[in-house]
């Protein structure tokens, strides 16, 4: 855990091997996971180091990044909200689970978010796989688009398992598909009539394609 500042060298180092070694982020210095979800507008990522966010910004002039890690105590933390603010860039966190029922209070706050960020915006979790692909999900929802181009932002392409603990994500939405759409519109079913308990009680996970996600790639 890192719990320290950036203001000095040795602070900084100890932000970089605690981002590098203990939140994988050597993995991520070749692979960004970095794709586009409404062209011009929201884009996703994993979690972008200095050097990568500062390209993206350049490239696609970003006005605000969400971490849709939420505040955490780690190197990597530290450094891209750092950067962040170096660079001029809005920075908003927004937590999301990925194992558990998405939480009613939690999506309709992302809604109001959404309402008023300044665009283009990046978003981004640890791998860019569960809680970026709901929160894409929930963007594409937003924009009008339907239950079924949603679930397309869950995908293995962004290394998204559906058959692990993480698929609770995919039953959201197969949720919304099979009992709202075309009746309700998506805040509206969310607000009034989705269940989070019974979602959770009704999810049934494959073993081994959780053992993959949360003991291989250690997943968050």
């Amino acid at each position: 855990m890192f719990d320290g500042q950036l203001t000095s060298l040795a602070g900084r180092t100890r932000a970089w091997t605690d981002s590098l070694f203990v939140d994988h982020a050597v993995f991520r210095l070749v692979w960004t996971n970095f794709h586009t979800v409404v062209p011009g507008k929201v884009y996703r990522c994993n979690h972008p180091t200095p050097a990568r966010l500062k390209q993206a910004m350049k490239r696609y002039h970003l006005r605000t990044l969400v971490n849709l890690r939420g505040h955490r105590k780690c190197g990597s933390d530290a450094l891209s909200r750092s950067t962040a603010h170096k660079l001029g860039l809005a920075h908003v966190d927004m937590a999301f689970e990925s194992r558990g029922a998405p939480h009613r209070d939690r999506i309709l706050r992302f809604a109001a978010l959404y309402q008023n960020i300044a665009f283009p915006m990046l978003m981004h979790c640890k791998s860019g796989a569960d809680r970026a692909g709901l929160a894409s999900g929930l963007v594409v929802l937003f924009e009008g688009g339907s239950a079924a181009r949603a679930l397309k932002e869950l995908s293995w392409r962004y290394g998204h398992f559906r058959g692990s603990r993480t698929g609770i994500l995919d039953a959201f939405f197969m949720r919304y598909q099979a009992e709202a759409e075309g009746r309700l519109p998506f805040l509206d079913w969310v607000q009034d009539e989705y269940d989070e308990v019974a979602l959770k009680r009704d999810f049934v996970a494959g073993k081994l394609a959780s053992f993959m996600t949360d003991q291989v790639l250690r997943r968050e």
